[in-house]
């Protein structure tokens, strides 16, 4: 009876495991196949439970519990400004972010000084202060040349994650409660087994909770300050018809004209080297003819006159 009930045990528990991590949304990690393989055994050896039933109202129907969450907003923007002294607009866009309570996160700036200098800084901005810093940036430091912003909804994937989190840690007690209760060697490693399976997926949650905490937390803003005397080639987007493919197919050529030059410029040095010891090596055949004597052909007997 004891092993039954253990048995019994590890079923349900790695198979409501594998029910909760069935029905996640895309982009998580799917945690139910591991349950699903350690629970076959047991579910065939022991009788199935019959799951409880849903809590229900006094018509009948099913209760639905719904609750109400806020929108987790990924927020991200590339901001282009054409300033008349890069450093000085640099400096200004650090105080405006400094001042929203936002922070720099990199920055990349060329070797050039005056109208052709460029810098890229990458800000980290509190979303409720995103909007008026991305307004004093594009309006107090220049002339603004483009603009690109991205908002992402992860709001179902934020509620996922917290609910797997809250089912593995659920697990992970009720698996640790049973592992002190084996008796066994082998009972003592299948829970165990299924321990370590179930705080790696553990771990890995934690990190996409993480990751979506940072990213809906701080929108991520990109300033590129130039000079005057930068040039911004514009993306050229291809229009469909005979023109756009004339164009495709021009680039096409023209890429692989070039590649073809490299390819070229690099083994011209090898095909110099192979050509001179050609050369060489036909120099060396000719001494060689030269130094050997020459065969004496014998003489042909003239036939006798009768």
């Amino acid at each position: 009876m004891r092993k039954l009930a253990y048995g019994v045990c590890v079923a349900a528990i790695a198979l409501s495991l594998s029910s909760c991590a069935g029905s996640g949304s895309q982009g998580v990690p799917d945690m139910g196949g591991s349950a699903e393989r350690a629970a076959a055994p047991l579910a065939a050896e022991y009788s199935q439970r019959k799951p409880e039933a849903a809590p229900k109202d006094q018509a009948g129907k099913e209760q639905v519990k719904l609750v109400a969450q806020d929108q987790a907003i990924i927020y991200t923007a590339e901001l282009t400004v054409r300033a008349k002294d890069v450093v000085t607009a640099a400096d200004t866009a650090r105080r405006i972010v400094t001042a929203a309570g936002g922070h720099l996160a990199t920055e990349k700036s060329d070797t050039s000084s005056g109208d052709r200098a460029s810098t890229s800084l990458t800000f980290k901005v509190p979303p409720t202060a995103y909007p008026g810093v991305l307004q004093r940036l594009g309006g107090e430091l220049g002339r603004r040349e483009s603009l690109q912003q991205n908002t992402e909804d992860v709001t179902e994937q934020v509620a996922d994650v917290e609910s797997r989190l809250r089912s593995q840690r659920a697990a992970l007690d009720s698996l640790r409660a049973l592992l002190k209760k084996a008796k066994t060697i082998g009972e003592v490693l299948d829970v165990e087994r299924e321990v370590s399976s179930r705080e790696a997926d553990l771990e890995s949650l934690q990190a996409r909770q993480k990751t979506l905490a940072s990213q809906t937390s701080m929108a991520t803003l990109t300033l590129n300050l130039i000079g005057p005397e930068v040039t911004v080639e514009d993306p050229e987007e291809d229009s469909p018809g005979f023109l756009g493919g004339l164009r495709s197919g021009w680039r096409a050529l023209v890429s692989a004209v070039e590649t073809g030059l490299v390819v070229l410029g690099a083994l011209l040095p090898w095909l110099a080297v192979l050509v001179l010891l050609w050369l060489a090596g036909a120099f060396l055949r000719r001494l060689l003819r030269r130094g050997k004597p020459a065969q004496a052909v014998p003489d042909q007997e003239e036939p006798e006159e009768s």
